[in-house]
């Protein structure tokens, strides 16, 4: 049975067609529709909800030790407050999930987990756990909303203070205040935009998605769905559990390399990944330049050779042209490359092109 977010009343009353996604009823989309969703992302502000995301706590003296094990990046030199993105990777260099692990003092980490795969980190992080450690899914207590936009940063401005807004990119105030609500605001999305995302009190959640659409108005701030979240995020060329990896799929092969530590002295899956070698395939870019619309899981030709596969695929609302992410072999991996891609049986022209596909101007 699908779970609600303490805001499935208010995508309701809003209008929101409600979906089954990663074990929760979220909206797809609202009366506005998936395109105007996205637009407003990328010209004013959009608000998602995110609290089927999950979260656990990370505490003990080992608690950096564990971290460092099992997560491929580096945690050492974090300061408070700071966040770090890093995959997951089982004994084979496969990907159990990629998550951002937020350091609020020594000893004491705050990790955030995609919604689809909670129960099974959780139990990653239990299984392979070490010394004084304690793990806590608070996912349960939590709420999260997603503010994202260029006027992102105007809206919330004007309900809290300077002190309760992160100065850097991925860096979070852990005791800020929203609006008198006690929370998290931190400077992370996955939108391709600037912004925030805004971990609460699940009780105080509802109270604080409509604040801030009741003063984002005169920005154009709307409700947005899952359906703009995917759109914008592959627009920004981020890769999405299930898509762009997987427990088969190395974070190097997706593109990850910035997030693992291969010097680091061990973790979870670095024999395997060196075991592996030089690379035999990798993710890329796709640009549709024929007729049609790729999408997920479909084939990749180079003449009659069958290179690899796309991963994820859609028209994309900004750039105004069909794009897609792939997975091919590593000899066919050159931006300008020419490719088709195998749609219901008909072949569809795109080439190779550098990632991302859209970048926001500073």
């Amino acid at each position: 049975m699908e779970l609600k977010t303490p805001l499935y009343d208010a995508h309701v009353a809003a209008g929101g067609k409600i979906v089954p996604f990663g074990g929760y009823l979220l909206p797809v989309q609202y009366t506005t529709g998936v395109i105007k969703e996205h637009m407003a992302v990328r010209t004013q502000a959009g608000l998602f909800d995110v609290s089927h995301m999950g979260e656990v706590m990370c505490e003990g003296a080992d608690a950096l030790k564990n971290l460092q094990m099992l997560l491929t990046n580096d945690f050492t030199n974090m300061v408070d407050g700071q966040a770090r993105y890093s995959p997951m990777c089982n004994e084979n260099g496969g990907t159990v999930d990629d998550l951002i692990v937020y350091k609020k003092k020594d000893d004491c980490y705050f990790i955030v987990v995609n919604a689809s795969n909670k129960d099974k980190d959780y139990q990653w992080m239990l299984d392979h756990q070490s010394g004084d450690v304690t793990f806590t899914d608070i996912s349960d207590s939590m709420g999260q909303i997603a503010l994202q936009g260029p006027k992102a940063m105007e809206i919330l401005r004007k309900v809290t203070s300077e002190e309760s807004i992160p100065k850097k990119y991925y860096h979070a105030v852990f005791d800020a205040e929203v609006a008198g609500m006690k929370c998290i605001v931190s400077k992370t999305g996955y939108t391709g935009e600037d912004g925030v995302e805004i971990y609460i009190d699940s009780k105080q959640v509802e109270k604080m998605w409509n604040v801030l659409l009741e003063n984002g108005k005169e920005e154009g701030l709307i409700p947005c769905g899952l359906g703009a979240r995917d759109t914008l995020r592959m627009e920004a060329s981020m890769p999405l559990y299930g898509h762009e990896m997987d427990d088969e799929i190395t974070p190097l092969e997706t593109g990850l390399g910035f997030a693992v530590k291969m010097a680091k002295e061990d973790f979870i899956g670095k024999k395997a990944i060196e075991e592996k070698g030089e690379l035999t395939r990798k993710r890329v870019g796709l640009k549709v330049v024929g007729r049609g619309i790729i999408r997920e899981h479909e084939d990749v030709y180079v003449g009659e050779q069958m290179v690899g596969h796309t991963t994820s695929g859609t028209h994309c609302p900004f750039l105004g042209y069909p794009i897609a992410m792939a997975l091919l072999d590593i000899a066919y991996t050159e931006i300008g490359t020419q490719v088709e891609v195998e749609v219901r049986g008909r072949k569809v022209a795109a080439e190779i092109v550098a990632l991302p596909f859209y970048k926001r101007s500073k």
